[in-house]
């Protein structure tokens, strides 16, 4: 039996105030490592509270997730930290480059912190990534000398630092033109298709969507459908 890269049991996240608010509510998936899923739905329907609960950047109020076969519902702090680290990618749709640091090193960054290789390794490493996404003659340029496209592949090539199993996108495309996103669209699917990691994808792209392995649609919090393209509020 083939372990999922992700899976999460009955998650449901609540904030607790005067007046309650429910952001997810009641979520079951799992995702394998090959494919690609987009998140859609309307704004502030729990897409990317839905994504941050799956990328342990927050607690469930309750129900549980599994990483790569691995309970995490009682990891500490430090356990979240390193899974983050050693086994999940992050790409957002503003890229948070460090402007003072080049291409490379921005890239870089995740695996000093993981502190596991000689920092020549890590370079060729990081350079490897880079050329991989059309980057090989930015590789020592500042964020400032790139283009949006080109901030936005150094992205990923620095989620993609540390080897991880999971790959998670919010809005990724959000701010790039429509050949630079087309780009980053298809670079995104072949982390899935032709290099074997487990891709979620929010989107409020139709096209983009419609591309992925499958679509779960969040309303309210919930899911609402699973696996048909509805285009009305992406």
């Amino acid at each position: 039996m083939i372990t999922p890269a992700i899976k999460a049991e009955h998650l449901t996240r609540r904030l607790e105030a005067e007046v309650p608010v429910t952001l997810v509510r009641d979520v079951s998936l799992e995702i394998d490592r090959g494919e690609c899923v987009a998140v859609t739905g309307p704004s502030g329907s729990g897409k990317s509270s839905l994504l941050y609960l799956l990328g342990l950047l927050d607690i469930p109020t309750s129900g549980r997730i599994w990483l790569n076969g691995v309970d995490t519902s009682g990891y500490d702090d430090d356990q979240f930290a390193d899974a983050r680290l050693t086994q999940i990618g992050f790409v957002f749709q503003s890229h948070f480059l460090l402007p003072e640091f080049t291409a490379i090193e921005n890239v870089m960054l995740p695996m000093q912190r993981l502190g596991r290789a000689p920092r020549p390794e890590m370079s060729r490493r990081a350079a490897g990534l880079l050329g991989q996404l059309g980057l090989a003659g930015e590789v020592y340029k500042l964020p400032k000398q790139l283009s949006g496209g080109q901030s936005q592949r150094v992205a990923i090539a620095r989620a993609l630092a540390n080897d991880p199993v999971l790959i998670l996108a919010d809005e990724p495309t959000g701010n790039l033109d429509t050949a630079s996103s087309a780009n980053v669209q298809a670079i995104i699917k072949d982390l899935a298709h032709k290099h074997g990691r487990a891709v979620v994808v929010v989107t409020h792209e139709a096209d983009f969507a419609a591309t992925a392995d499958r679509i779960i649609r969040i309303v309210d919090g919930q899911i609402q459908s699973r696996d048909a393209l509805s285009t009305e509020s992406l």
